[in-house]
């Protein structure tokens, strides 16, 4: 029996094999804009998670006529007032990669006390009906910042995520257990749940 098919709104690879295997057991075949012919972007002006994620989803589900995936996620620093939020990926500016990020945020925090550092990684999901109905789906890991980089594993934020119930940064743990306990894997299981009672 053939599966029905999901449009994820990426054509990132790495992002596509995360998602293939934390949405393995919810009945669907994963494909992205690229596999159909789509070629859109979608300015994320949303203020929020839930809004960038909606303005993907919504986009692309008129576009293909199909039902469709498309997430945002980043990380919310307390003593930051919950920055870097929605601009994560943007916060050391357009161009800059993840040692440069990592490296601006512990610079910021260098005088901020441990018991200060409390942060979180959230992923918000939204899946799109091409008739304009969307569900949303949420995934919170929490943590606090390290006072270095740590770990090879993962990628983004990961380095100076300390999960202080292991002792361990995100990027020191196996992509295995990542996957199991990350804010991704998280909104990923909650998203199972809707895709199933569709």
């Amino acid at each position: 029996m053939t599966r029905p098919q999901l449009l994820l709104a990426t054509n990132n690879p790495g992002k596509l094999r995360e998602y293939t295997e934390l949405l393995s057991t919810c009945g669907y075949e994963l494909v992205t804009p690229g596999q159909r012919g789509i070629e859109l972007e979608v300015a994320e002006t949303g203020t929020t998670f839930a809004e960038n994620a909606a303005l993907k989803a919504r986009a692309l589900a008129a576009a293909s006529g199909m039902l469709t995936l498309a997430d945002d996620s980043g990380l919310e620093v307390d003593a930051l007032g919950g920055a870097p939020g929605v601009l994560s990926a943007r916060y050391a500016g357009e161009g800059a990669g993840d040692a440069e990020r990592n490296a601006l945020l512990l610079k910021i925090l260098w005088e901020v006390p441990v018991e200060k550092r409390t942060a979180r990684f959230r992923c918000v999901i939204a899946i799109a009906v091409p008739d304009g109905g969307l569900r949303f789906a949420e995934g919170v890991v929490e943590g606090r910042i390290a006072f270095e980089p740590h770990g090879s594993n993962g990628f983004g934020y990961d380095p100076v995520f300390s999960l202080p119930e292991l002792g361990k940064t995100m990027a020191e743990i196996a992509p295995d257990e990542k996957n199991r306990l990350s804010h991704r894997a998280r909104a990923a299981a909650a998203a199972c749940k809707i895709l199933k009672d569709r």
